[in-house]
This record gives structure tokens, C-alpha cells and sequence, in this order.
């Protein structure tokens, strides 16, 4: 199913919940991720999930990546080593005074765009607001073929994450593997968070600027983040945590 696809169903289910329809179709292609099945996946090497072979078909711009392969390659970077789901890239911040969306940028300033975008992205390849301003970036220098190419990637990995649920509820809320991202779907929904609330035991409830459709938030599940933190960054004095 396609992002616009998914963004139809979406604002349909919640105005039907507005009204008070007590039940929906669930869309088939919604589908809340089972993380040991997916570690089982990436972690096998005759899997087509296999992890290091997704990385090799993300990186040689493939554009046949399927939707589950996305989706493999999205959640299944919580069982690398590297992943580090509070992270912030080293490079990030010389991007910041550079990046004006609605500002027409010199060449120069355009080629340190990309340049330190990519630098971010080697360095956190799920950085998805390092690739928007790099397809900005490669658009500004007419590079259209290149920034088409990030664009499908960024395109298909917001797929991965919205096909994770609707975010209507705590039980079908989006999963996500850095808190940041819940945000960026949002925008991506021409919604903007205002404020968040931490729901026990692991979803964030994400408040949104007041809209037409009196939509009040949407439910994230930071499960993944919370367990991965833990197991790789939080020690009882003296008690080694299993990972």
C-alpha cells in the first residue's frame, strides 16, 4: 500500500471514531510487528530478510526493494550492534544553520548540504530529516535523479513505519525505533506534535496543534526502544544485563 494510500485510511478510521463507529475494517497491509520473528529473519542467512543482504540492496539503490523488505530493513536495525536509538550524529549540527527549506541556497552552500547530510546518514543511516534536507540538497543542484532515489527510500521507510498500525490506539499504535520519528510521521501526515505524554508501559501519546478534524494525538509503542536502551546501556551495579 502506498504512503497516500495509508494517509486516506487513516483520517477516514479517525473521523469514523469521531462519529462513534464502534467498529472498522482493519486494512490488511496493517500489521503490528512480531520483533522475534523478525530478529529470527535478519539474523538468518538464507532468509531474503537476511540483514546484511537488505543493506546491500538498500545502498545500490535498488528500486525493487518491496514493502517487506522495507519493513525487515526498518525494524530489523534494532537487532544491529551500532543501533542506538537515542542517538545524534557528530554531524548533524553543521547542517542546521545551512538548512533553510523556503531559502535559495548559493552552489556551495547546496554541496555542504549534501555533504554533511550524507555524512550524518553514513553515520546514522535512519536519520530520516538528514534525508529530507539531503533530497533538498541534491534538488537544489538539479541532481533530480539522485534526490528521486533518496526520495523513494524515505518514501518506502515511512511506509514501513505507518504500516505498523494506525496510531489511533495503545494497541495499534506505530512502532518506532528512535523517538524523533514519531514527529516526522506526523509532518508527514500534515500534522504537528505539540506535546507528548508517556502512557504505561511503553507508548507515547503524541498531542497535536489543534486541526479542522479535531484530532487530539496518536499512540506510539517505544517498547522496542525502551528494551534495546536497556540491555545495551543500562547496568544494575554489579548485574550484567543479558542482551
Amino acid at each position: 500500500m502506498t504512503f497516500k494510500k495509508y494517509y486516506n485510511y487513516i483520517l477516514s478510521l479517525v473521523i469514523m471514531l469521531l462519529l462513534g463507529a464502534t467498529a472498522y475494517a482493519q486494512d490488511s497491509d496493517m500489521e503490528q510487528p512480531d520483533f522475534n520473528a523478525i530478529k529470527k529473519e535478519v539474523n538468518d542467512p538464507r532468509s531474503p530478510y537476511y540483514y546484511p543482504t537488505l543493506i546491500q540492496k538498500y545502498n545500490s539503490n535498488d528500486t525493487t526493494m518491496t514493502d517487506d523488505e522495507f519493513r525487515y530493513y526498518y525494524l530489523g536495525y534494532t537487532f544491529q550492534e551500532d543501533y542506538n536509538p537515542y542517538r545524534t550524529s557528530e554531524f548533524a549540527h553543521q547542517i542546521d544553520h545551512l538548512y533553510k527549506q523556503n531559502k535559495k541556497l548559493s552552489v556551495a552552500e547546496y554541496e555542504n548540504l549534501v555533504k554533511f547530510a550524507k555524512q550524518t546518514l553514513d553515520d546514522d543511516p535512519f536519520d530520516l530529516r538528514q534525508i529530507n534536507i539531503l533530497i533538498h540538497g541534491l534538488k537544489g543542484l538539479k541532481r533530480y535523479r539522485d534526490a528521486a532515489v533518496w526520495q523513494y527510500r524515505l518514501d518506502h521507510l515511512i511506509d514501513a513505519i505507518i504500516s505498523t498500525g494506525d496510531g489511533t490506539t495503545p494497541e495499534t499504535a506505530w512502532h518506532v525505533i528512535y523517538p524523533n520519528h514519531e514527529y516526522i510521521i506526523l509532518n508527514c501526515l500534515g500534522m504537528k506534535g505539540v506535546d507528548f505524554v508517556f502512557v504505561e508501559p511503553y507508548y507515547d501519546y503524541v498531542e497535536i496543534e489543534k486541526n479542522t478534524r479535531r484530532i487530539e494525538g496518536f499512540y506510539f509503542n517505544v517498547k522496542r526502544i525502551l528494551d534495546v536502551y536497556a540491555q545495551k546501556y543500562c547496568y544494575e551495579e554489579g548485574t550484567e544485563i543479558e542482551k
